[in-house]
């Protein structure tokens, strides 16, 4: 008996120890993943998008090919505590309506802008990834989207969100073309209600 005694004594604290480490370790996932959750200020730029605006749009099916234009709307809100700008968009777009909705947010982790978006007009995603310059106001992305008459299915994008003030920001998209060079695909001008 007394052996098993000295060998709870010895035992124990040990487990005692174990029980200490595994909590502050958790305590510590806790705090990381408390700062990861928290927006900060690329998520402050975005809430400056938050509200409603009228916007223009020009489409190019092709590089030397005249725009097509139409008008819309968009209701853009935060949502997820002020980690997302989430738009509604509401128009037309190449002769036919349109809906739209898209999430642009800040992964504190990974250091980037994240954007997806889906319309009326296809049922694929694009997704994109994005970095903010201060100095010029711009978020430039790149990502991809689906793409029937490509042989991947697949088209890579190059955009830019500039703000310019409180009223008004510019969305443009870039694609290759099939001789190989970037051209403008799409801009959006926004203006506030």
């Amino acid at each position: 008996m007394k052996s098993i005694l000295v060998l709870l004594a010895l035992v124990l604290p040990v487990f005692a120890s174990a029980d200490t480490d595994k909590k502050a370790m958790m305590d510590t996932h806790m705090k990381e993943w408390m700062k990861a959750a928290t927006p900060g200020e690329e998520h402050k730029t975005l809430a400056t998008l938050a509200g409603s605006w009228k916007y223009t749009s020009k489409w190019w099916n092709d590089p030397t090919a005249k725009p097509s234009e139409s008008t819309g709307t968009s209701t853009n809100k935060m949502v997820m505590g002020g980690r997302w700008l989430q738009a509604e968009a509401k128009g037309k777009a190449m002769g036919q309506p349109f809906t739209g909705m898209g999430l642009t947010g800040f992964d504190n982790v990974k250091k980037n802008f994240e954007t997806m978006w889906i319309d009326s007009m296809g049922t694929g995603m694009a997704k994109g990834t994005g970095t903010w310059d201060a100095t010029t106001k711009t978020i430039t992305e790149t990502g991809s989207f689906s793409d029937p008459t490509e042989k991947t299915m697949t088209k890579n994008y190059r955009a830019i969100t500039k703000i310019m003030d409180k009223n008004n920001y510019t969305y443009e998209m870039f694609a290759t073309g099939s001789d190989g060079k970037e051209y403008k695909m799409m801009e959006m001008t926004y203006k506030r209600n």
